[in-house]
């Protein structure tokens, strides 16, 4: 990462000396962009259709298995690697069996066993090929690989440099592939080389005043060794204002002249550190009993639920229930021939604005929020093609997380300027909401999983059409603060990516999410061009921008920071 004291000073509040010297043995390195070709299929708005990054990469991984080449691809799920994997055995077997068993999926969920087998395996080279989630980002010794394929930009160019750096390790020369999705920044970069490869990586992103980091913070630290007012000071300014509400909940107590750790239980348990929100599921075989893996809290309502179709190891299965109390989701393997897509509605409301600048007519807000979602059902669609076969109704709770969120609202003057009628204005707001999020990465330190979004023809809080951006963790991650920030530049970047797209109506490279809760429906891809660029008339300058969150103008060193975790899928978003 970029400034690598600064952060480490940050998160440690310890004096830091930055080494910023590789020494490691590097040979030479072949980057290749790739974006797949337009297909002979059209979309449900008449549109060409692009062949997708996990099936382009199947066949990479394909050829690159063939030719005897030890690869690794990066793909963004852990249902994406399972696929990539399935295909590629499948057209190897093709060739030759012998080769189809020399490629594996791995990515997190798995059994420590099963991944510890898949390591050793690719490091021997008896498997010569995997589809990997970032689970082999870090951490994992994989030397002696020949190349990378990245399924799609990986969030940040950190994380792209990181990817592309597991091959060559041992001095030899290199390949890696970025294959760009069908996605307003994946398509931004393979026609604007230069934002990667003359950009440094970007500052780490994090925020160590976040209370719901500080807190269990502090408790972990009591638990250690009691806490002085000497202590105090490292662990920054908004720790006096936690410990008295520390101490009402009976996790500290103050005796003498230390705060001390009051309960039984190992204070670290407070803290769950891959932020997913509570204890993952355990997916289980039903009749055998046989535990396959686990699924994160936080994805398990939009991947387990009752019916959903599960991928593991290469084998199909079918949710029969899903036990929330428990933790516990029945799987039957099982060979569906379609694939399922949970559906969800999101709501947001305001809790308190931090900062308010007027852009034009219209305001852009940041504060506090609270996202309110729920997943109401689950699509089936055919395997190849995408088609929709049915819909089925699911009956799972909401559930709310408090966060930070960058808002704008717009007038109904405004509105006049930009030629949006009420017809049209539910699909612009919308359509502008998810090209905003799909290039905020190019200016914070995210992915678009890492984010939500709503839109709003009136919402209730700003009695306004209103766009909300918000950070999928409990108390923010910084990447709200950071749009707030570079408002202007982000978006004027997100019209002219729309705008620039060749679509007649939008499409996944301009306007349509993946992750949207509402199947993409209503977008307006010519209303968000002109609702933006009446918007960004009125964009605030530089320097009030920094009057209203009090900063120096001439000093815009992003005092935020990155934590872990996904964004909940947002209902519009």
């Amino acid at each position: 990462a970029a400034e690598p004291a600064v952060a480490a000073r940050r998160l440690t509040g310890l004096p830091v000396v930055e080494v910023a010297d590789d020494a490691s043995p590097r040979g030479e390195l072949v980057f290749a962009l790739w974006e797949p070709p337009l297909t002979e299929l059209h979309g449900e708005k008449g549109a060409p259709v692009r062949r997708t990054a996990t099936a382009e990469a199947a066949d990479l991984l394909t050829d690159l298995t063939v030719q005897g080449v030890r690869s690794v691809v990066f793909v963004r799920s852990r249902r994406g690697a399972e696929l990539i994997s399935v295909i590629a055995q499948e057209r190897l077997a093709e060739v030759d069996r012998s080769l189809a068993r020399r490629v594996a999926a791995y990515r997190g969920g798995y059994l420590p066993e099963e991944r510890r087998a898949l390591e050793g395996a690719l490091h021997s080279g008896e498997l010569l090929g995997l589809a990997a989630t970032n689970a082999l980002e870090l951490g994992v010794d994989v030397s002696g690989l020949d190349a990378v394929v990245i399924a799609g930009y990986p969030g940040t160019r950190a994380s792209l440099w990181q990817q592309a750096g597991r091959a060559g390790r041992s001095g030899q020369g290199a390949l890696a592939v970025m294959v760009a999705r069908d996605d307003p920044l994946d398509t931004f970069l393979v026609h604007h080389p230069e934002a990667l490869f003359d950009r440094p990586v970007e500052s780490t992103v994090l925020d160590p005043d976040n209370p719901y980091v500080l807190a269990p913070h502090l408790c972990a630290a009591a638990e250690e060794l009691p806490l002085t007012d000497e202590d105090l000071e490292l662990f920054g300014p908004a720790t006096a204002e936690l410990l008295p509400q520390l101490e009402a909940a009976k996790l500290l107590r103050r005796r003498t002249k230390a705060w001390h750790w009051t309960r039984r239980e190992r204070a670290a348990d407070l803290t769950d550190i891959r932020g997913e929100g509570g204890r993952p599921v355990q997916v289980v075989e039903d009749g055998t009993g046989r535990l396959l893996g686990t699924v994160d809290a936080g994805a398990a309502h939009t991947t387990v639920h009752e019916g959903a179709v599960h991928l593991h190891q290469g084998r199909t299965y079918l949710v029969r229930s899903l036990d929330l109390e428990d933790s516990v989701a029945l799987v039957e393997q099982a060979a569906p021939a379609y694939t399922t897509v949970a559906r969800d509605t999101t709501s947001v409301s305001v809790l308190e604005r931090d900062t308010e600048i007027p852009w034009g007519d219209g305001r852009l807000c940041y504060g506090s929020v609270e996202v309110t979602n729920q997943v109401v059902s689950f699509l089936r669609r055919r395997v190849i093609t995408g088609e929709v076969l049915g819909e089925t109704k699911l009956d799972l709770p909401p559930r709310t997380l408090r966060t930070r969120a960058v808002w704008w609202t717009v007038t109904e003057d405004q509105l006049d300027r930009a030629r949006i009628n009420p017809e049209i204005l539910g699909g612009a707001l919308h359509a502008a909401e998810h090209a905003s999020i799909g290039m905020l990465p190019l200016f914070a330190t995210c992915d678009r999983w890492d984010i939500g979004g709503v839109s709003v023809p009136l919402h209730p809080d700003t009695l306004l059409p209103t766009v909300f951006v918000y950070d999928g963790h409990p108390g923010g991650a910084g990447f709200a603060e950071r749009a707030f920030r570079t408002a202007g530049d982000w978006l004027t970047a997100t019209r002219q990516a729309i705008a620039s797209c060749e679509c007649e109506a939008g499409c996944p490279s301009c306007i349509q999410s993946p992750k949207c809760g509402n199947g993409n429906e209503p977008l307006h891809k010519r209303g968000a061009v002109r609702l933006l660029a009446v918007l960004l008339e009125g964009a605030p300058t530089k320097e009030s921008e920094a009057e209203a969150d009090g900063t120096d103008p001439t000093d815009r060193t992003d005092p935020t920071g990155r934590t872990g975790g996904r964004a909940a899928e947002a209902g519009q978003g």
